[in-house]
């Protein structure tokens, strides 16, 4: 069904699946910003008591007053210590929830995604979910806390007034200039910051490919073709990284370097100050402390700023995956309890993203509950995309497809899933054991219910016969089992749970002919009463059908009982043979 238009509406700056966790969160940060607060306190505290130290205690040899000020700056000291561990805690605290929230939203959009809308590869869209790191690392960094520090850098410069007078010029004129070179920095951090999510995601992208076709890239030849495409990977990531590295060291340093400055600047011009009695020696000491105090938040903010750059970047990506609408009625789905199993098509056409032709052109039928029909045609004639149709993995732009009247898009996608199963053509295992390959912790799948799938399917016939059974551990969509054994776990996966309907995409074609004929036996009574939607090119299979459709072009050519559509089709192809020879 074609996309109805939509109103376009200004979008927040702040996305609500990320702006709600970090909300959720303000009594954290608002204990943050108290920790660090406190600790900025104790900073002005600790150059006070070293002007007193110089003004007080020195001349007058105050050995009373010396120890009391030292319990009074131990016990602060103290304090200060618990404090930067209790912001630290709650800085990591807050970013660890605020991770898991927005994580298992991005995931959910993740899975929900439609799949006509995707873009990249497999590499970029797991490379885009390691972005998410990014995120989590700047609201669970300590240089977040920074951000209360500033307004301490007008309080200290107050201080560093009321204690040196025209001193504090110093110190005041190096806060802009470092503000400002941080600033400048900017534009070639956005840019950069881009570049590097950009080569980065290439990166991985050619990393994944590698390791999950390792075996055709070994066999075919393929290392140096790969072997060339990781190198300028890379090579390109490493350079958009090292000047992106450089640029940002930039306003840090600078800001180091600032600080260094304003210490010795405030010495240089406090000497006159003393000079003229308008500022004593302790004075000066604890000016030049506050000087370096005032400049040592901007270090910090220039790293945060750094920061700020490559989490926005990311935040951009991902909320670009995010903005995508993702499958199913965006209000109000409709659940099915007992779906019966009557499947329709009304005038369906599809053209898969970036394709020349349809994959379907005004496609119609109607499957009755508990019919069992074939779909068979050449390669590339849309048998398989029909079938995908079916399980509402790709949106019809023309015509609709229903389950039991019901347009698919109106309903849950996770209804539609438990309703309508499947075995795709080339059938995916999961990280995991047998048993959880067959279950997927679907809670009316017991151990009962698995094993009783498991003997119709034959995943019984190996299972049994190898180390640990059914708890042996799979990994990499199954290495090390041959290809049938891969496709009879998906057949007991999809027999699990008895779903009324059962889409089969050559479902035996690595099986050898035994063990597909005793499926098929096997298959016979477990399908009465259930819809089977079957696309195949083997003969066997359709002993399991009473009604066969012949695909073509994507469209429908030949439609009717079994024996006659095969009939018609032997016939067809006879005298096609017969003009050939002729020719």
């Amino acid at each position: 069904m074609a996309d109805e238009p939509m109103v376009q509406v200004p979008g927040k700056r702040l996305a609500d699946w990320l702006a709600d966790p970090i909300r959720a969160n303000w009594r954290t940060y608002s204990k943050v910003a108290l920790a660090a607060t406190l600790i900025n306190l104790f900073g002005l505290v600790t150059a006070l008591f070293t002007m007193t130290v110089y003004d007080r205690v020195v001349p007058n040899a105050a050995f009373s007053s010396l120890a009391a000020l030292s319990i009074g700056l131990a016990i602060i000291v103290i304090f200060d210590f618990g404090l930067k561990l209790l912001r630290a805690y709650f800085v990591d605290h807050a970013g660890m929830n605020i991770d898991r929230e927005v994580g298992e939203r991005v995931f959910g959009r993740l899975i929900e995604m439609r799949l006509e809308l995707r873009k990249g590869s497999t590499g970029q869209l797991t490379g885009l979910m390691r972005e998410l790191e990014t995120m989590r690392d700047f609201f669970a960094s300590a240089t977040l806390a920074a951000v209360v520090d500033v307004p301490f850098i007008i309080i200290t410069l107050i201080v560093v007034a009321l204690i040196g007078g025209w001193v504090v010029l110093v110190p005041a004129i190096m806060v802009p200039i470092v503000i400002l070179v941080g600033l400048s920095a900017q534009p070639a951090l956005q840019r950069l910051s881009a570049r590097a999510m950009e080569e980065g995601l290439q990166k991985q992208s050619v990393l994944v490919e590698t390791v999950g076709s390792i075996e055709a890239v070994k066999t075919a030849g393929a290392r140096h073709l790969f072997e060339q495409r990781w190198n300028r990977a890379v090579d390109g990531h490493a350079h958009v990284s090292l000047r992106q590295r450089l640029i940002a060291s930039v306003g840090t340093t600078f800001a180091t370097s600032a600080a260094t400055i304003s210490y010795a600047g405030v010495v240089i011009v406090g000497v006159f100050a003393v000079a003229d009695n308008r500022l004593t020696l302790g004075g000066l000491i604890a000016c030049s402390i506050l000087a370096g105090r005032a400049i040592a938040p901007l270090t910090q903010i220039s790293q945060l700023v750094s920061r700020i750059t490559a989490t926005r970047t990311a935040y951009r990506q991902v909320r670009e995956l995010m903005e995508r609408p993702p499958e199913g009625p965006d209000t109000n789905p409709i659940e099915l309890a007992n779906p019966l199993g009557a499947i329709e098509l009304r005038n369906v056409s599809f053209q898969y993203p970036g394709a020349a032709t349809k994959a379907l052109d005004g496609v119609s039928l109607a499957i009755k509950p508990g019919e069992h029909v074939a779909l068979i045609g050449r390669v590339g004639s849309g048998k398989s995309t029909l079938a995908r149709m079916v399980l509402g993995l790709y949106p019809p732009q023309d015509g609709m497809v229903l389950l039991d009247g019901l347009d698919i898009a109106q309903l849950d996608p996770k209804s539609l899933r438990k309703s309508v199963s499947s075995v795709l053509q080339e059938p995916s295992l999961f990280s995991g054991t047998i048993r959880e390959n067959i279950a997927l912790g679907r809670p009316k799948v017991d151990d009962e219910e698995m094993l009783r799938s498991a003997r119709i399917s034959g995943t019984d016939l190996f299972a049994s016969r190898i180390p640990r059974g059914y708890d042996m551990r799979l990994v990499d969509r199954g290495e090390g089992l041959s290809g049938g054994q891969r496709q009879s776990i998906a057949i007991a996966r999809a027999l699990a749970g008895k779903p009324p309907v059962l889409v089969m995409d050559e479902p035996t074609s690595a099986m050898d002919a035994q063990t597909e004929a005793d499926l098929i036996d096997r298959l016979k009574d477990e399908l009465k009463g259930r819809t089977l939607i079957a696309v195949t090119h083997r003969q066997p299979l359709l002993a399991l059908v009473d009604r066969v459709i012949i695909v073509a072009d994507g469209k429908i050519r030949a439609d009717g009982p079994r024996d006659e559509v095969l009939a018609q089709l032997a016939q067809g192809n006879q005298q096609t043979r017969a003009v050939e020879k002729k020719s």
